[in-house]
């Protein structure tokens, strides 16, 4: 579709200035305020935000847009543009480079058809929209196309996480136990970049026991046109779930199958 591969390359470069207003504020200590669920924001995340809504808005301007820190805007087009704007701010103002500018987008059928992941502070970009591939560091045009892993045994995947906290608050800390009992590597390299992982073959699974619309509907159709399954926690594979789970196609089902064996029973921390 002609006009979806027009809004890849319009959405891809909204990110990549956006992630560079960013870096303008990385590692430079900023002030953080808490909002009312108890998450971080900063003048960065509103500012990037605030730039994705213009670069996107001047380009199509009947469009509509839900962004993380700035609400809901109307449009007429039918599309909606999900944002947010520094996903992983808790390791913006840590001063760890894995956080992310996330670009969603929906079609008037409601279904995620675009995403964009910019991770600035490592130099590397994905870009996908349904029907015309996934894209590493470039677009269409000039980019690598990006394909999950074909790794099919338990034991040889790489699985990677949020953050074990997340595991606490939705009550699946099962889940951590009985993968890490199984996998290969489980690591806590969280927010977008886990996700950037699966669908660059570098890890096998992401698991994201919390997440937010703004996050699911970029990530979907990058997971998916990478070759691999985007579902919520329950294994279903809408957007309108409050969970996310990452995977090659190799693993989808065994992986979800062990999470829904785990269910929501609590288990001791790891030491």
């Amino acid at each position: 579709m002609k006009d979806l591969k027009k809004r890849m390359e319009v959405a891809l470069e909204a990110a990549k200035k956006a992630g560079e207003l960013t870096l303008e504020y990385f590692q430079k200590g900023i002030e953080v305020e808490f909002k009312a669920d108890s998450s971080p924001v900063t003048e960065a995340d509103r500012n990037s935000e605030a730039l994705l809504i213009e670069l996107l808005e001047s380009e199509f301007p009947t469009d509509a847009f839900l962004g993380e820190e700035s609400g809901e805007r109307p449009g007429d087009s039918g599309y909606r543009w999900v944002l947010d704007p520094i996903d992983g701010t808790r390791s913006f103002v840590q001063g760890v480079p894995l956080y992310g500018v996330l670009v969603g987008l929906e079609d008037p059928d409601g279904q995620a058809v675009l995403g964009v992941i910019n991770l600035p502070a490592l130099g590397e970009t994905l870009v996908a929209a349904a029907g015309e591939g996934c894209y590493h560091n470039g677009s269409s045009a000039n980019g690598a196309r990006a394909s999950v892993s074909g790794v099919s045994d338990l034991a040889a995947a790489g699985v990677v996480y949020t953050g074990f906290e997340t595991f606490r608050m939705s009550g699946t800390l099962g889940v951590h136990s009985l993968l890490g009992d199984r996998v290969k590597v489980l690591r806590s390299w969280g927010d977008c970049y886990g996700h950037l992982l699966v669908a660059t073959g570098r890890a096998e699974a992401m698991l994201d026991p919390v997440l937010s619309r703004w996050d699911i509907v970029p990530l979907k159709p990058i997971v998916e046109e990478a070759g691999g399954v985007f579902t919520d926690w329950q294994g279903n594979p809408g957007i309108d779930g409050t969970s996310g789970i990452s995977t090659n196609a190799a693993l989808a089902d065994e992986i979800r199958s062990i999470i829904s064996a785990a269910g929501t029973e609590s288990v001791d921390s790891p030491n």
